[in-house]
């Protein structure tokens, strides 16, 4: 297995505004049992049973949230298992966000410094989708490693299920080395397709969702960086050459609030995804079919296939198919096909199948000159 998990937890609560915001985005949202997208996301971490440590890396301004959701969920296990989850994890801000290939190296140098004799096999996933069973996930991610143990850097393909013009794509070709894995080779990546193309893909069965989960061991990551994007790799300090991170307890986790020597190499790198710098360019790439449901929650039309409405105080007159999601009474008079979100005193309505509209309409929010900024709350 994996020595080690990194949970990517950035991101500005755009796409579920208004129940997610910068201060409180998607992965602390509460799901219908009462855990948030990132402590369900600590817990398939957990069941991987990796030697190592379970890293998630956030914003510097939401480090304590996520210390404190890890903290709840400790709680809520028995002794044992609690204790042995808080000596794996840590949870390291980022100086700035420079999208996710930047985080794998703070996360590698965190280990490669606090760890400098041990070789590192690293699994990347995020703090905000929905995956079941935790059984054929955890299986997955074991035929992942055999494929990153033989020098494979992994991806996870999510058969799709309809043409979807939401998730990147990877065509998939013959099967990989090391058969006794679902693994395959990978013809190309494709960025977000228009409808039209989408259904092509679907059509063609050669396509599958991009999960945006990868596997590697951490040597081949920093041999392909520098190979493929010297920009970011050279940006970090080596290992021995790094300060060591300040560790310090929030909550009763392991944070790294600061360390000088990441804030300087993320002044110089520059923001670039995983599959930019590295999966699109390397000839050692393979995709995993992955075996388990998946889902991103990428937007509110996505949400509302995933979950029931949260209130049970909505009347619907003369109305239809239409979905809420308050904390407040609501009342639907002659519309159809509506999703209404009451949240954090802000109120979004949006037609189903628009819900992709959502992230630009926040930022035209956020660039509101409103001459009561600090008091009227739209902006935050």
């Amino acid at each position: 297995m994996f020595t080690d998990v990194l949970i990517l937890a950035g991101g500005f609560g755009e796409r579920l505004w208004p129940a997610s915001s910068a201060a409180c985005p998607k992965q602390f949202m509460s799901l219908q049992d009462g855990m948030s997208f990132f402590q369900a996301a600590v817990l398939r971490a957990a069941a991987l049973g990796v030697s190592g440590r379970i890293i998630a890396v956030t914003r510097k301004d939401i480090l304590h949230t996520a210390a404190e959701h890890c903290q709840k969920l400790i709680e809520q296990l028995p002794e044992h298992d609690g204790e042995c989850l808080r000596q794996k994890l840590c949870v390291i801000a980022e100086p700035c966000q420079r999208h996710t290939a930047p985080p794998v190296m703070l996360a590698l140098r965190f280990l490669e410094r606090m760890q400098p004799s041990q070789p590192h096999s690293l699994f990347v996933c995020t703090s905000d989708h929905v995956i079941h069973p935790e059984s054929a996930f955890t299986e997955a991610v074991q035929a992942a490693f055999v494929q990153a143990d033989a020098g494979k850097f992994v991806c996870f393909g999510i058969p799709p299920v309809s043409a979807s013009s939401e998730y990147g794509y990877i065509k998939h070709g013959g099967r990989a080395e090391h058969t006794e894995a679902e693994a395959y080779t990978i013809d190309f990546f494709k960025e977000k397709p228009d409808a039209r193309t989408a259904a092509e893909y679907l059509a063609d069965g050669h396509y599958w969702w991009n999960s945006g989960m990868f596997g590697f061991g951490g040597a081949l990551f920093e041999n392909e960086l520098a190979r493929l994007s010297p920009a970011v790799y050279d940006a970090f300090p080596l290992a021995q050459e790094c300060s060591f991170p300040l560790v310090v307890q929030d909550c009763g986790i392991d944070t790294v609030p600061v360390w000088d020597s990441m804030e300087d190499a993320y002044l110089q790198t520059p923001a670039v995804s995983i599959d930019k710098a590295i999966a699109e360019k390397t000839d050692k790439a393979v995709a995993i079919q992955a075996p388990f449901f998946w889902d991103d929650v990428g937007s509110w039309d996505s949400f509302e296939r995933l979950f029931s409405e949260n209130s049970a105080r909505t009347v619907q007159v003369e109305s239809s198919n239409c979905f809420v999601y308050a904390d407040v009474p609501v009342v639907l008079c002659g519309v159809d096909d509506l999703i209404v979100a009451v949240k954090n005193g802000k109120v979004l309505i949006v037609k189903k199948g628009k819900s992709a509209l959502v992230r630009e309409a926040v930022r035209q929010v956020k660039a509101f000159d409103c001459a009561d900024c600090d008091n009227c709350g739209l902006c935050r």
